[in-house]
């Protein structure tokens, strides 16, 4: 392929249709077909990125290799392409805005009032390009953020239309997710919100060339043929989006529909062979039948909206199909421990999580928890957070420092296991300045951490300030908390086990990042394999 084939989707009606899993379900039966295909996402809010963005507002922050705090739907586009995404895989607004400013700063426009269009609109389309013109993919799908008609979505619309004119026939198209809803008092699903979206973004200058209906009931084909004529589509670009019980169908749903030979064809691209996914059916087929079933607490603080946690329940979807095992994840707020609630709270449970996180708020719960693991020999896995807490347990609790603590809960401790790095000392700016990205990590000989990697040297990604306190690792490792991972440039602690414990191990870094259909990750892997053995 000489050129570059753009594939742009946009989402109508209501938000949180699953745009991002349309798009990953497409990219992945494009790759299947032999396409190098990549997907990136254009989010229209004003912050420069997720980073500095509360759980609650947007769901997890997902960190890619080079560093860049992205939205999550990145996190499934790595899990279902196995391919790594970058800072160019995610656009704001904002970084937009702020590109664009910082130009006209430089004097870069010669004394041209700058605007919307054309600069703006040339910014975003040059961003949507830039992947394109690497000469890495032959295939680039565009997910548009938010629902066509918001005032934010404008600019993105109008870059889509001038794009797709730019490139000329069969080199970009558009397709746009919709809901057809059923009302249950007409017994009957309603087409006619579908007309309206596909409407408000022909008035923006741009015709859908492909329809995907998210609905809860079959689409009937008078129906289908409806949509077709009152949304000027052909027929055959009706797609329809049930409801799966899991997202790892959706990529078999889409095949059944269609919708990469119906993209192929609107891109004048030839099939090539069937979609390979024997690798990812076989997948499919042991999450959907398991032979164990294991109860892991998730212990967190920001577990009423599911998506904070996202690419940790992905991991053990990951993982319990990699084990045969059906991992239920039982949310608890880390508020509602405490010594005297412990027993209660995490009963039942085959394993403990402490999740990452950020504040002051509910760390005692978290503390306890860890607590409660070590010494009840249940198997136990902190991630960044949850690994600065299992260091604070044991400090506390087998060292006797009654007021170890980290600098972030309690910047007057006189045992500060857990410290800020001294280049973080100065920092005023919050947004991307913490440790970011891919960090190298030594394993040591003989400990759980190798056995689990089998290799003596991994690179996982990180998203934190504060760091195990060397001053106090001697003094920790001879008490039998294990330093079994250490950074080869900075020489801080990546890893700690505990060696006569079912499983005990805590990361400072995000594993959960990095787990894909393909490649389940391994600690996660090991942690369900664990808590099977030690339930039976």
């Amino acid at each position: 392929m000489n050129q570059t084939k753009y594939i742009f989707v946009t989402g109508g009606v209501t938000s949180s249709l699953g745009k991002g899993i349309i798009a990953a379900s497409l990219a992945k039966l494009l790759q299947a077909r032999g396409y190098r295909t990549t997907i990136q996402k254009f989010d229209p809010y004003i912050n420069v990125d997720p980073g500095t963005l509360n759980p609650y507002e947007h769901g997890e922050c997902f960190v890619t290799d080079d560093g860049a705090e992205t939205d999550l739907d990145l996190g499934h586009y790595e899990r279902f392409l196995n391919v790594p995404t970058s800072q160019a895989n995610n656009v704001t607004t904002g970084r937009v805005y702020l590109s664009v400013i910082e130009k006209e700063r430089r004097g870069e426009f010669l004394g041209k009032t700058v605007q919307v269009v054309p600069h703006i609109t040339n910014e975003i389309k040059e961003r949507m390009q830039l992947l394109g013109k690497s000469g890495d993919f032959d295939i680039v799908i565009t997910e548009i953020g938010g629902t066509v008609g918001d005032i934010e979505s404008l600019p993105y619309i109008e870059s889509v239309r001038q794009l797709v004119w730019e490139l000329g026939e069969n080199n970009g198209i558009v397709i746009h997710l919709t809901l057809v809803p059923y009302l249950s008092a007409a017994g009957e699903l309603k087409t006619k919100p579908t007309q309206h979206s596909v409407k408000t973004l022909m008035e923006s200058g741009i015709k859908a060339d492909i329809l995907v209906c998210r609905t809860e009931y079959d689409l009937s084909e008078e129906l289908r043929q409806k949509l077709a004529l009152f949304c000027n589509v052909k027929r055959e670009a009706v797609i329809q989006s049930i409801d799966a019980k899991t997202i790892y169908e959706v990529p078999n749903l889409m095949l059944e529909e269609g919708l990469d030979v119906v993209a192929l064809k609107k891109l004048n691209l030839p099939e090539k062979s069937t979609p390979d996914l024997t690798q990812w059916n076989d997948f499919l087929n042991r999450l959907q039948n398991p032979k164990h079933t294991v109860n892991v607490g998730l212990i967190g603080k920001y577990v009423e909206l599911q998506d904070s946690y996202k690419s940790i329940l992905e991991a053990f979807i990951h993982a319990g199909a990699a084990n045969e095992t059906k991992v239920n994840v039982i949310s608890i707020h880390s508020e509602s421990i405490n010594a005297k609630t412990a027993k209660e709270s995490l009963k039942g449970l085959d394993g403990i999580l402490v999740a990452p996180g950020f504040g002051e708020r509910g760390i005692e719960g978290k503390i306890e928890a860890v607590r409660y693991a070590r010494e009840n020999n249940l198997p136990f896995f902190g991630i960044c957070l949850g690994m600065q807490m299992a260091v604070i347990e044991y400090a506390r609790t087998v060292l006797g420092y009654k007021d170890a603590n980290s600098t972030e809960m309690n910047p007057d401790t006189t045992n500060p296991v857990i410290d800020l790095m001294e280049e973080q000392k100065t920092i005023i700016d919050k947004g991307g300045t913490m440790r970011l990205g891919s960090w190298k990590c030594d394993l040591k000989e003989g400990s759980l951490a190798k056995q689990i990697y089998g290799k003596s040297q991994i690179a996982e990604r990180h998203r934190h300030r504060y760091e195990y306190n060397n001053k106090y690792a001697t003094e920790l490792q001879n008490a039998g908390l294990i330093s079994s991972g250490i950074n080869p440039d900075t020489g801080l602690v990546e890893i700690v086990e505990l060696p006569n414990h079912p499983f005990f191990i805590g990361v400072q870094y995000h594993p959960e990042y990095k787990s894909t259909v393909a490649n389940p990750q391994l600690i996660f892997v090991s942690f369900v394999a664990a808590m099977v053995k030690n339930k039976k």
